[in-house]
């Protein structure tokens, strides 16, 4: 018997204004429920009134990185998927907004591997970031540079040291009504 994949079923919000990128993600990912929107208001309205086992956002075109801060405060894991935006300083905003991965377009054919790797590792308390880094450094370290991690040198330390504890992860978990609720 073949296994169910692993994000079948499960409700996903993918933003981007270009209709081209979000039909291939409707069909790289048609064993889940996949809702779209191509603009900024249009994407926050949905997640305002709606809920999400996951958000992909594109970051330019629909003001991905407000959208970002949207979905953390309701508590939906992000996914960044950017073409135009590939470069170490959005990386870091991402992480420190709270994403839990940042995949460059050009991983769209690998898209259902990496966001069932990502999101296993999410729900089961794992190091998203960490699967990121050890699947994609090579492709960080052509793109940007081999000392591309020097420029925010105090950052990248602090972030390869403690993976599990991020600025990103300490964000979401502000807004986590299971552990608010909890008053810690």
């Amino acid at each position: 018997m073949k296994e169910k994949p692993y994000l079948a079923g499960k409700r996903i919000l993918a933003v981007d204004d270009e209709p081209d990128i979000l039909e291939s993600i409707v069909d790289i990912l048609q064993d889940s429920f996949v809702d779209c929107a191509r603009t900024y208001d249009t994407a926050s309205e949905k997640l305002k009134n709606n809920r999400y086992d996951l958000v992909i956002l594109d970051i330019m075109g629909v003001n991905g990185l407000k959208l970002l801060e949207e979905a953390v405060e309701r508590n939906f894991p992000a996914v960044m998927l950017t073409a135009h935006a590939v470069n170490p300083e959005t990386l870091a905003t991402c992480i420190r907004k709270g994403a839990i991965s940042y995949l460059p377009k050009e991983t769209l054919p690998e898209l259902d591997e990496l966001l069932t790797a990502i999101f296993k590792a999410h729900e089961q308390g794992e190091p998203s970031w960490k699967l990121l880094f050890d699947r994609l450094g090579k492709f960080f370290e052509e793109r940007f540079g081999a000392n591309w991690k020097d420029k925010e040198k105090t950052f990248w330390s602090e972030f390869d040291r403690t993976y599990l504890v991020g600025k990103g992860i300490q964000e979401r978990l502000a807004h986590d009504e299971r552990i608010t609720g909890k008053g810690v």
